[in-house]
């Protein structure tokens, strides 16, 4: 099909502007369905996978180029309004008692520099009971210094707080120091991640039981002190003082021995973040699982596939719409702001 069209351009040549496309919102000469449908696609899967997907199930052929050039205009789209339109929270049943923050880093492969760290930041909202309800993402490529991951984490948190200021804000991470001071910025308190010490305990517990006989004992130590973290507040100082006997054992190998004195000065930093028996008591969050999940599934399952070598652009493009199809509802705010608002329509 041909449609007669009007295009306006400057009389100094430049930028073609097409009116009519701009209000059928065709983003890069797709119609807005289509370009819905090619950018969720690019940014669930491989480009061959998709294609693949669409040739199989839509019976449509197209270019690797003309999807990924789809894909990159939609990402324009979401960077160029990320400033002016607000995504709407969702509305709960309960009211939310408690919103933990937490970010961690997940390594990817670039064409440049080899494997660097990407960064993921996740906003939990809480009720009362301590169910989780709802869950933003937000991941930034590969940077030196995270301001720009720092930057957006911290837009999300303050839209947040306007729409939830009664509620208890908690900063969750699994110890790194560069996490602290913005995480004591923006909450009212600090936990260190519990899975993250139930790690360093496993290691430990081939101190207290050194034999290799002493499975059954090491898996019956660990279990008690993992419960007496969660139910007795005394807990993290009797396992701190019970780790540096372990250090004066002398029957132990150097990687146990390493392993202890590691957790003593993990325990030793980070004592004052390890309530974790007052977190239970008052069904408030004690672990980091959603940020641990979201490197794997915001990073992991897209960009480390064999073979893969990413630009940063192309991390960009990809990163910022999985942030919105993995963020609930966002997906489905953002087309219908594209279909409200329109978009400019300029080759």
């Amino acid at each position: 099909m041909y449609v007669k069209r009007y295009v306006y351009q400057p009389s100094c040549g430049g930028k073609i502007h097409v009116p009519l496309e701009m209000n059928a919102r065709i983003i890069h000469s797709a119609t807005p369905k289509f370009a819905k449908m090619l950018s969720h696609k690019y940014a669930s899967m491989s480009a061959k996978d998709a294609l693949d997907d669409l040739s199989l199930n839509h019976g449509r052929e197209i270019s690797k180029r003309y999807l990924q050039g789809v894909t990159r205009a939609v990402f324009e789209i979401v960077d160029n309004k990320e400033s002016v339109w607000e995504y709407v929270l969702p509305e709960f049943e309960s009211s939310i008692a408690t919103i933990s923050f937490s970010m961690d880093g997940a390594m990817l492969p670039t064409c440049e520099d080899g494997w660097r760290e990407s960064m993921v930041g996740t906003a939990s909202l809480f009720d009362d009971q301590g169910k989780r309800r709802h869950t933003i993402y937000v991941g930034e490529p590969p940077e030196y210094g995270k301001s720009n991951f720092m930057n957006r984490f911290e837009k999300e948190i303050e839209k947040i707080k306007i729409h939830h200021p009664s509620a208890l804000y908690i900063g969750i991470a699994d110890g790194a120091k560069n996490n602290w001071p913005f995480l004591e910025k923006h909450t009212n308190k600090q936990l260190l991640d519990f899975y993250h010490v139930t790690e360093y305990l496993t290691k430990c517990s081939y101190a207290a039981f050194p034999q290799k006989t002493g499975k059954q004992e090491r898996i019956r130590w660990l279990n008690e002190r993992c419960h007496q973290l969660k139910h007795d507040k005394n807990a993290p100082l009797n396992i701190f003082s019970e780790l540096k006997k372990f250090k004066r054992k002398r029957k132990l190998s150097t990687e146990v021995r390493e392993n202890v004195l590691a957790a003593i000065t993990y325990f030793k930093n980070n004592l004052h973040r390890m309530n974790y028996a007052k977190h239970t008591e008052n069904n408030l969050p004690i672990g980091s699982g959603v940020t641990e999940a979201a490197c794997k599934t915001l990073i992991k399952q897209r960009f480390c596939k064999s073979g893969m070598r990413w630009k940063n652009d192309g991390i960009k493009n990809v990163l910022r719409l999985r942030e919105l199809t993995q963020t609930n509802g966002r997906w489905q705010q953002l087309w219908g702001k594209i279909n409200q608002y329109g978009v400019p329509c300029i080759h």
